[in-house]
């Protein structure tokens, strides 16, 4: 399946942007699979909505790292990491290895305030997560999380194809089988 879709990439001419979809229909298949649909609904909500805006970056070899970036901008979304308004989900449909210019990201910065854009310059953060993925996984991050593809220096290309998702209505209640008991009896991390 994910190499049937990295052939399919393989082959567009050029890239669809927004039109991602419609260029690889397979796709959906991807983000209805019921592991990635509950852990959207999961954390947005059973009503979540698949923006419209999506991209699918196609890393070349040779290609030098991005700079550190948030995709909406700073504020793009509402900073309460107790209620997620949004996520990107970046579905690899190749193994990523090391040298491949796989996605750096640094956990906690959806919680940086506005002006925190000066770290778009900055090199290597202790804590930064390197995604080496496997074929078929599917990164969900708050959307306000700093990102940044790295250098590939091998001589594959690596795909990653974004799509952002929003909540759609505040939930009630957790969507999944939440006992508040069972976080009490087990203690203190």
């Amino acid at each position: 399946f994910n190499r049937s879709i990295f052939d399919r990439l393989e082959s567009l001419p050029d890239n669809p942007g927004d039109e991602i979809l419609e260029a690889v229909p397979v796709l959906r298949d991807v983000y209805d699979h019921p592991k990635v649909s509950g852990a959207l609904a999961s954390i947005l909500g059973p009503d979540y909505h698949m923006y419209r805006h999506r991209h699918c970056h196609r890393n070349m070899p040779g290609t030098p790292s991005q700079m550190w970036h948030l995709d909406g901008g700073a504020g793009a979304s509402e900073r309460n990491p107790e209620h997620v308004r949004a996520v990107l989900a970046m579905y690899y449909p190749q193994d990523v290895s090391s040298d491949m210019g796989p996605t750096a990201l640094v956990p906690g910065t959806h919680l940086f305030p506005s002006s925190a854009d000066r770290m778009a310059s900055y090199g290597n953060f202790k804590n930064q997560v390197v995604a080496t993925v496997k074929a078929g996984t599917v990164l969900i991050t708050h959307y306000d999380l700093w990102h940044a593809g790295t250098a590939n220096t091998s001589k594959n290309v690596r795909y990653m194809i974004k799509f952002l998702f929003k909540r759609v209505f505040d939930s009630a209640s957790p969507s999944w089988n939440y006992d508040p008991s069972a976080l009490a009896k087990a203690g203190p991390r």
